[in-house]
């Protein structure tokens, strides 16, 4: 198969959750947590997924790999459809996907030792060899950064930082074509941020890392990412080129979350809020386009219109009414796939 052949595809996902109601023969309510969401992932590629809190991104991760049921839509690995839960498909799915979580510390089992954790994913996949087992788990922990000599440790022993190492180690122990990170910076602190994707970075240049991106903090999106993808109350809103949506965003809620881009300098004039509230529950969505409320360029048209569907133009699509250039360009940020700089 080409190497720019789509590794995995979402094709308009819908992921719903059962909400209060449904009393005296009433319809059961649901909440949409993932609302007809398409994507393509590449051979090679690393694809962010961006947004706040409560916008999908950790339930869409899932549902890609079929830790979550699937209401609508469809989910294509490497050709074969994993949506309809048919175990061959699954089977395949688990032996050629992993996935690293967000907290560094609870994902591991407290009363393994790190050898044998990694030892454990080796031994369920027929990875190697019992007699073969101690020297992948050696070379493991040496990709991710780690002395060897730390395999006898339990979690408990171990820093966050060594905690979200062995977590990706776990993730490469099964030599996955698509790994799926999920905020797992998060809990860290800002130079052990800086060393985990300096790390992602390395394991893109020498093992040609797939990876789907889950994260909120926009600087280090740019950073890492070949592409990006925004979710808005399970939506996508905006997606493309990393450069080309962040230095030309096209929907005024990518544009809003790169303004909010915290800078270093402190010459710099903070600007204005860009945008106000709180986004709608999920269970009371107002008409139109779901950002209007907040939309500092909303006309009627996005209040009263059906939802905006993706225009794409050079492969970058937004879900928005306005004109390209509306929107006025942030200041530019450093460029990817260049380390982080941290302190020792």
């Amino acid at each position: 198969m080409s190497a720019n052949a789509p590794l995995l595809e979402a094709d308009d996902v819908t992921v719903s959750f059962p909400a209060g109601g449904g009393f005296f023969g009433l319809a059961k309510r649901k909440v949409r947590a993932v609302n007809g969401v398409s994507l393509t992932v590449r051979r090679g590629e690393t694809l962010g997924i961006v947004g706040e809190s409560g916008s999908g991104k950790s339930t869409l991760g899932r549902a890609l790999l079929g830790l979550e049921p699937i209401s609508s839509g469809h989910v294509t690995f490497d050709g074969i459809r994993i949506s309809d839960g048919r175990r061959p498909a699954l089977v395949t799915l688990r032996r050629r996907t992993a996935m690293v979580f967000q907290d560094p510390a609870n994902s591991l089992n407290p009363r393994l030792t790190v050898n044998e954790t990694l030892a454990e994913v080796l031994r369920v996949h027929a990875k190697v060899s019992r007699a073969g087992e101690a020297a992948r788990v050696a070379e493991l922990l040496s990709l991710v950064g780690l002395d060897p000599a730390l395999g006898d440790r339990r979690p408990r022993s171990l820093s966050g930082g060594q905690c979200q190492r062995v977590g990706i180690a776990r993730a490469l122990a099964v030599e996955p074509d698509l790994v799926i990170a999920d905020e797992c910076i998060a809990a860290l602190d800002v130079s052990i941020q800086g060393q985990i994707i300096n790390l992602f970075l390395d394991l893109q240049e020498r093992i040609g890392l797939t990876l789907v991106f889950i994260a909120h903090d926009l600087a280090i999106v740019r950073r890492l990412c070949d592409r990006v993808a925004v979710l808005y109350l399970g939506r996508v809103v905006e997606e493309g080129p990393t450069e080309a949506v962040f230095s030309a965003p096209r929907h005024p809620y990518t544009a809003a979350l790169i303004a909010a881009i915290p800078e270093i300098d402190p010459d710099m004039v903070l600007p204005d809020a860009p945008m106000g509230g709180e986004p709608p529950s999920p269970m009371a969505m107002p008409k139109g386009c779901p950002f209007h409320p907040r939309c500092a360029f909303a006309e009627n048209p996005c209040r009263t219109g059906a939802p905006p569907v993706l225009a794409r133009r050079d492969n970058h699509g937004w879900a928005c009414i306005l004109a390209p250039g509306t929107l006025r360009s942030p200041s530019p940020t450093p460029a990817r796939s260049q380390p982080l700089e941290i302190s020792a």
